[in-house]
C-alpha cells in the first residue's frame, strides 16, 4: 500500500518555475482553466481581518492536504483555503480506497495522513509557492496577482484531551507564526530575489473545530473556549446534519429526494448535539469570543454517517456528501438562522457546485467551500466555472461587489433595510452608515437563505434520479500501455499523482534470455513489443494515497493507480512499498540507474556512456540502447535456473526513463533530476 510522502519543496518549486511556460499548465492544471478576475467586478470579502479576493475555496479534505493541492486550489480561483483537518493521532491507517464520488459522494477518510509537523510544513510550503507565483505571475493574473493572497483556515479535531496535548498545542501555536518553517525552506530557493520575498509568517487566525459524532455539547464548548482563551484564535464550530433529527433527515432523503438506499446510522443521532443544546452553546460562545476580542462562527455542515450499502469502500459505514448533503445543510442553515438571524457568521460546505455557488454566496456564507464536485472529471478546473457564474450573476443583477450581489440576487434589499431599521429603533442605538449598511447586507443574506432552502428542497437536480448513474465502464481491463487515453485520471486526482508522459510509437521484436537448471544461458525469440499511442499515463507513488478516485472515473477496469507505470520519489519510498511494482530513477555523474520491481521481482537498469545493462538476481543482459537488441548476457555469480529474463523488460524500462525525462516537459520525476534528459543517457 502506498503512503503519502510530501514532495520536497525544491522539486515543487522547480515545477512552478518551468511548467507554465513549457507546457502551459501548473501541476497539470491547464492555464486556460486558471481563474482571472474581471477588473470591473469585486468578489472580495473580509475574512478574519484579511481581504480574500473571492469567498470560494476547498473544504478541509483531500484538496488541502499537500503543498501542490494548495497551489492547485489557489490557481483555480480559491482564495479561502480550509486546510486538511489534523488531530493528535497522526499515524492513522485510512482504509483504501477511501473516496467514491461516482454518484453523489462517499468517503471513509476523516483526518490528515501525515505527521503533524509534516502537515504544517506542507501548508507553509503551499503558502510560499503561492507567494512566489504571485510575484512572478507565470500564469497571467496580471494586476489581480497583487490581491490574490489566500486566507488559510485551520481545521482540527477531535476531542479536548487531544487538543490540549503538548503536540497539538505546539502545532496550534506555531501555525499562527510559521517564521521558523519559512526560514527552513528559504535556502531551497536559488533565486535571491525570490528567496528574500516577504513571506508573511502569520499563517492562520481562525480554527474550525470538527468533532466526532457523539461528542458531548459540554466538550464542544470546552474545546471552543480553550481555542479562544488559550490559543487566541477565532473559532468556527462545524455542526453535523444530525441536528435535524433522524426523522427529518430520513424524510428529506427518502420522501423528498428519493435516496431510499441510504440508511443514516441512528446511533449517530442519539449521541449528537441537539438543537436546544446547539443554540444555547452558540449564545455562550458568541459572548465568550467577543469578550476576548475574537469571533465565533458556525459551519454548515459536516458529512452524514450512513450505512455502507455499496460495499466498494472497505468500511461498515461511510460519510455522505454531494447533492443530498446540500439540501440537508440548507435546512440546518434555516433552523440556525431562525434562532440567530445574522448575529452568528456562517460558513458553508455540502454539495457546492457551479450551479448553486451563486445562491450560496448570496446567502452571505463566508467561506463557501467545496470538495465532492472537485473529485469529478475536470478536477480543480471546475472551480473556474464557479467564479465565472458568480461574475455573470453579478452583471445580470447590476452588482459590482459581493455585497451588492447579496442585496440584488433575490430582490431582498428593501425588506432587509426595513427589518434592520426596526431592529435599530427597537434597540435604541445609534449606528453609523457603514455599520448600518453591513447589517442590511447580513439581513439580506438571511432572507436569501430562506428563499434558497425552499428552492433546493424541491429541486429535482438534488434528487436520486439525477444523481444515481455512475460513470460508464466499457468492460476492458487496463494494462500498462495504450489505454483509452481519456485523460480523466489526471484531473480527478486531488494530489496531482497521475500525470502524462510522451512516448514514441514503436513496434519492436525482442529476444528473451533463458537459463536452464544447469545454469546454461540461451537467447530465444521473445515476442513483439508495441507502443501505439504517443501519450501514456503514469502514477507518482509518493503523492498517491490510493484513494481510488481515478478508478471510479476511468472507463476501464483495474484502476490507473494500480495498473499504470508507477514512479517513486526516493529509494526510501521505493523500499517502503515492497508490495508495489514501480521504478525509482537515480542520476549520478556518469549516468542513470533505474531500480524497479516488475511482477514483484526486483530488477535494475543502468544507463552509462551509451551502454544499457538490465539485471535481476539471476541474469545480467547488455542491450543496444537505440535498437533494444541484446548484445550479450551473463549469469550472475552463484545463480542458477530455471529462469527467464524477457527483452521486453529493457524496452519497458527504457520507455519509462525516456517518457519521464522528456526534455520538452516537466513532471514529478524530472523535477527531482534537474538537467537530466533521455538524450543525455543514450538515444
Amino acid at each position: 500500500m502506498a503512503e503519502l510522502r510530501p514532495i520536497p519543496f525544491e522539486q515543487l518549486l522547480a515545477r512552478i518555475l518551468v511548467e507554465p511556460a513549457r507546457q502551459q499548465s501548473l501541476f497539470d492544471l491547464p492555464l486556460r482553466k486558471i481563474w482571472r478576475p474581471r477588473p470591473d467586478l469585486d468578489l472580495s470579502v473580509d475574512v478574519h481581518g484579511h481581504t480574500a479576493q473571492s469567498p470560494i475555496g476547498p473544504a478541509a479534505g483531500p484538496h488541502a492536504q499537500l503543498a501542490q493541492n494548495i497551489v492547485l486550489a489557489w490557481a483555480a480561483g480559491s482564495r479561502v483555503i480550509e486546510l486538511k483537518t489534523v488531530q493528535v493521532l497522526d499515524e492513522l491507517k485510512i482504509p483504501r480506497p477511501c473516496i467514491d464520488a461516482a454518484t453523489v459522494g462517499y468517503n471513509v477518510e476523516w483526518s490528515q495522513e501525515l505527521k503533524l509537523a509534516d502537515s504544517l510544513r506542507e501548508y507553509v510550503a503551499g503558502w510560499m509557492l503561492v507567494r512566489i507565483l504571485r510575484e512572478l505571475d507565470p500564469i497571467g493574473l496580471g494586476a489581480a496577482a497583487a490581491a490574490a493572497e489566500p486566507v488559510f483556515e485551520l481545521s482540527v479535531g477531535y476531542d479536548l484531551e487531544g487538543l490540549q496535548s503538548a503536540q497539538m498545542r505546539n502545532y496550534l501555536m506555531q501555525a499562527q507564526n510559521v517564521a521558523s518553517i519559512i526560514d527552513e525552506l528559504r535556502p531551497a530557493i536559488a533565486d535571491r530575489r525570490l528567496r528574500d520575498l516577504d513571506f508573511r509568517p502569520e499563517l492562520v487566525k481562525c480554527v474550525t473545530l470538527s468533532t466526532f459524532h457523539g461528542c458531548p455539547p459540554e466538550e464542544i464548548e470546552a474545546i471552543a473556549r480553550y481555542l479562544i482563551d488559550e490559543i487566541g484564535v477565532d473559532v468556527i464550530v462545524k455542526l453535523n446534519p444530525t441536528l435535524l433529527g433522524y426523522d427529518e433527515v430520513l424524510y428529506l432523503l427518502h420522501d423528498r429526494m428519493g435516496y431510499h438506499e441510504l440508511s443514516p446510522r441512528r446511533s449517530a443521532f442519539d449521541g449528537d448535539l441537539k438543537w436546544t443544546e446547539a443554540i444555547a452553546l452558540g449564545h455562550r460562545l458568541t459572548e465568550a469570543a467577543a469578550a476576548r476580542g475574537r469571533s465565533f462562527g458556525v459551519k454548515m455542515t459536516n458529512t452524514l454517517v450512513v450505512e455502507n450499502h455499496k460495499k466498494w469502500l472497505p468500511s461498515e459505514e461511510m460519510y455522505l456528501s454531494g447533492p443530498p448533503l446540500h439540501v440537508l445543510a440548507m435546512h440546518c442553515v434555516e433552523r440556525w438562522r431562525a434562532a440567530f438571524g445574522a448575529v452568528v457568521p456562517l460558513s458553508f460546505s455540502g454539495g457546492i457546485d457551479q450551479h448553486n455557488v451563486v445562491d450560496a454566496v448570496a446567502c452571505d456564507f463566508v467561506p463557501v467551500t467545496t470538495c465532492t464536485d472537485l473529485l469529478r472529471p475536470g478536477g480543480y478546473g471546475r472551480l473556474g466555472k464557479y467564479l465565472d457564474n458568480l461574475e455573470e450573476a453579478m452583471v445580470a443583477c447590476g452588482a459590482r461587489t459581493r455585497d451588492e450581489l447579496i442585496l440584488n440576487r433575490f430582490g431582498k434589499a428593501a425588506e432587509a433595510r426595513r427589518l434592520v431599521a426596526g431592529e435599530v429603533e427597537e434597540q435604541g442605538v445609534t449606528v453609523d452608515e457603514g455599520e448600518l449598511q453591513a447589517r442590511v447586507v447580513r439581513m439580506a443574506g438571511v432572507l436569501n437563505s430562506h428563499e434558497v432552502t425552499a428552492r433546493v428542497t424541491g429541486d429535482p437536480r438534488y434528487a436520486a434520479g439525477k444523481n444515481g448513474k455512475p460513470p460508464r465502464k466499457v468492460g476492458s481491463m487496463l494494462v500498462l500501455l495504450d489505454c483509452l487515453s481519456c485523460d480523466k485520471c489526471v484531473p480527478v486526482c486531488p494530489n496531482d499523482a497521475m500525470f502524462a508522459i510522451e512516448t514514441p510509437l514503436e513496434e519492436l521484436h525482442y529476444e528473451d534470455v533463458v537459463v536452464d537448471e544447469a545454469g546454461v544461458l540461451a537467447r530465444v525469440p521473445g515476442g513483439s513489443w508495441t507502443v501505439k499511442k504517443a501519450q501514456q499515463w503514469a502514477n507518482f507513488a509518493d503523492a498517491c494515497n490510493e484513494c481510488g478516485n481515478c478508478d471510479v472515473f476511468c472507463p476501464e477496469d483495474g484502476g490507473p493507480y494500480v495498473m499504470k507505470a508507477r514512479y517513486f520519489g526516493s529509494r526510501a519510498s521505493f523500499d517502503a512499498s515492497p508490495g508495489l511494482d514501480g521504478a525509482w530513477l537515480e542520476g549520478d555523474a556518469d549516468g542513470l540507474r533505474v531500480v524497479a520491481r516488475v511482477g514483484g521481482r526486483p530488477c535494475r537498469l543502468e544507463l552509462r556512456g551509451g551502454r544499457a545493462v538490465v539485471e535481476d538476481d539471476i541474469v545480467r543482459v547488455h542491450h543496444d540502447v537505440t535498437s533494444g537488441a541484446i548484445v550479450s548476457a551473463e549469469l550472475r555469480a552463484g545463480a542458477r535456473g530455471p529462469h527467464k529474463l524477457s527483452g521486453a523488460l529493457f524496452l519497458t524500462l527504457r520507455m519509462l526513463v525516456r517518457g519521464a525525462l522528456d526534455p520538452s516537459r516537466v513532471n514529478p520525476v524530472s523535477a527531482a533530476l534537474p538537467g537530466r534528459a533521455w538524450p543525455s543517457v543514450g538515444a
